[in-house]
């Protein structure tokens, strides 16, 4: 049985992303430098749709996906759709170019 959104927010909040990936169908291995930078992108969205002076449900009739969506992108949620991520930053002009890692 997956946790539900209470227990998810509550394990964010504590930075357990093990929970907040459970019910996303994402692995949860994911490391924390990819969480970040979905977060960064999630970030970079809100902003440049506040720039814009556009409300959420605005950017969902755009994209063409439920105003909830745009909420999971802006949020950094890592089960969101890469579609629908770089879509929302493509429709407020901002490009998205991967990059090797740098070796550590």
């Amino acid at each position: 049985m997956s946790a539900g959104p209470i227990a998810q927010a509550a394990a964010l909040l504590r930075g357990d992303n093990a929970a907040m990936t459970q019910g996303k169908r994402i692995s949860t291995d994911i490391g924390d430098d990819a969480l970040q930078t979905i977060r960064a992108l999630g970030a970079a969205a809100k902003a440049a749709r506040l720039a814009a002076g556009e409300g959420q449900a605005a950017a969902a009739a755009r994209l063409g996906v439920h105003v909830q969506t745009i909420g999971r992108v802006e949020a950094g949620e890592p089960g969101v759709s890469i579609g629908h991520m770089v879509g929302l930053l493509a429709l407020y002009g901002v490009a998205v170019q991967p990059q090797p890692l740098q070796d550590r």
